[in-house]
């Protein structure tokens, strides 16, 4: 069974939204997160951030990571900020409300930010990353502050829980 998708472009360079078709009946949905011969690079390595609602991550990057975002269950506000000096989009941001009903994935490309507020009771914020040498640790990660008032997101949340790294 072979499974399609849409690709949206973004005002970010770059960053794009694939929306799959899926496949329902009684059973279930199935659909396509990833494969081969879509617009992005290969992956390197999988991992799964589970998190409560109201809680968010972010913002981080680097400036050699790509990532593929999904919601595999819940729901999330995810936010796209452009932190590369020289892009005519520097410090503009996008978002996205991903679920588990939506299917949407979002490709991040190295030079920007990406955080993330669970809205759901839980959720589960899947990424696959893609790299050209070693993994940069979170150490050596760019780190800005989630309310950062030179970048104005307007999150849905004047409170939220974070973590002493993104406080």
């Amino acid at each position: 069974m072979s499974f399609k998708y849409t690709i949206e472009e973004t005002q970010l360079e770059g960053v794009k939204v694939f929306t799959p078709d899926k496949f329902t009946d009684y059973r279930g949905t199935m659909w396509t997160y990833w494969e081969k011969d879509m617009d992005t690079p290969p992956h390197k390595i999988s991992k799964f951030t589970h998190s409560r609602k109201n809680v968010l991550r972010g913002l981080h990057g680097d400036n050699e990571t790509w990532k593929h975002i999904t919601c595999v269950y819940g729901a999330f506000y995810l936010v796209v900020v452009d932190y590369r000096e020289d892009s005519p989009t520097y410090l503009q941001w996008v978002s996205f409300t991903l679920d588990d009903k939506n299917c949407k994935s979002v490709l991040v490309p190295p030079g920007f930010l990406n955080g993330h507020l669970c809205l759901s009771d839980e959720c589960v914020f899947h990424y696959t990353q893609s790299y050209p040498n070693e993994y940069v640790d979170w150490k050596d990660q760019i780190s800005v502050k989630w309310n950062d008032p030179m970048l104005k997101i307007n999150w849905p949340i004047d409170n939220p829980i974070l973590s002493e790294r993104d406080k």
